[in-house]
């Protein structure tokens, strides 16, 4: 039997800080606390705040997620420290925020006390994450132990798939490929949804054909043994309808300089809104 999963301190609760909540509970979360100014109580034994000065003064958490607005979180990571410098020193921090370094949330952290070490690990989720079905990309700061790796590794295994890398800078290729990833497939369904129209078919054949094959393709794809190159050759016949519509996606100024741009703008992206 799964041991249950240890308390939590969860700041911000709203789109994906609600689909983690919701898989946590599903898996034995040990009462915890949720801080969110937006939102309504949760079940019982769980306990909601709107403001840090409200956390129970005798909970302490194993970790502390941090899923608020980047914009919004270096007023509320100094509160915190401020309000509470045990939980600082003690819990490890879990950052599903972009732009923001290990580095930067440390400093936050550290309040009052400069050669404090916080424990930080950035994480990178994405959407489908709301249905058990995420990719997660995480990276731990050096003072992060074996142990709080483990659990980490365990609070974002319960939406998905995860990965570790080496380096920091790494995890904006990840918000790039899988962050930003299910972007590029929506986009996918999208123009095939406007192209089975333009073929003269109706918009709920268009929407559900259009859907249906983005999805199994995809369920396909994670089922195979197969790459996705091997998967393509075998649906392609010499000369046939598939062959003549993949001539115009590899057309130079098609595919092929299209999708590694775009993955290109978006780690750039990624830097830039961590300077």
């Amino acid at each position: 039997m799964t041991a249950p999963l240890p308390p939590l301190l969860l700041v911000g609760c709203g789109q994906m800080g609600g689909a983690l909540l919701e898989a946590w509970i599903g898996n034995g979360l040990a009462p915890s606390v949720v801080m969110d100014r937006h939102r309504d109580g949760v079940a019982a034994p769980h306990t909601t705040v709107r403001e840090l000065s409200k956390i129970p003064g005798d909970f302490m958490p194993e970790a502390v997620i941090l899923a608020v607005k980047p914009q919004k979180a270096v007023p509320v990571m100094e509160e915190l420290a401020t309000l509470r410098p045990d939980i600082a020193a003690r819990a490890v921090f879990v950052s599903v925020m972009a732009g923001l370094t290990a580095g930067s949330i440390a400093g936050c952290l550290r309040g009052k006390a400069p050669d404090a070490t916080p424990a930080i690990v950035r994480a990178m989720p994405n959407t489908p994450c709301s249905i058990g079905q995420g990719m997660t990309g995480l990276y731990k700061a050096p003072d992060v132990t074996d142990r709080q790796e483990k659990l980490c590794d365990r609070l974002l295994s319960a939406v998905g798939a995860t990965v570790w890398v080496p380096e920091e800078d790494q995890i904006n290729a990840v918000t790039a490929i899988s962050g930003s990833g299910p972007a590029y497939v929506f986009l996918l369904a999208e123009l095939l949804e406007e192209a089975a129209a333009g073929l003269g078919l109706s918009a709920d054949v268009a929407r559900i054909l259009a859907r249906k094959t983005v999805s199994g393709a995809g369920a396909l794809l994670d089922h195979s043994p197969e790459d996705a190159a091997e998967l393509r050759r075998r649906v392609t016949s010499p000369g046939g309808t598939t062959a003549a519509a993949l001539a115009v996606l590899n057309a130079p100024a098609n595919w092929p300089s299209a999708i590694p741009e775009a993955v290109a703008a978006a780690a750039r992206r990624a830097r830039e809104l961590a300077s």
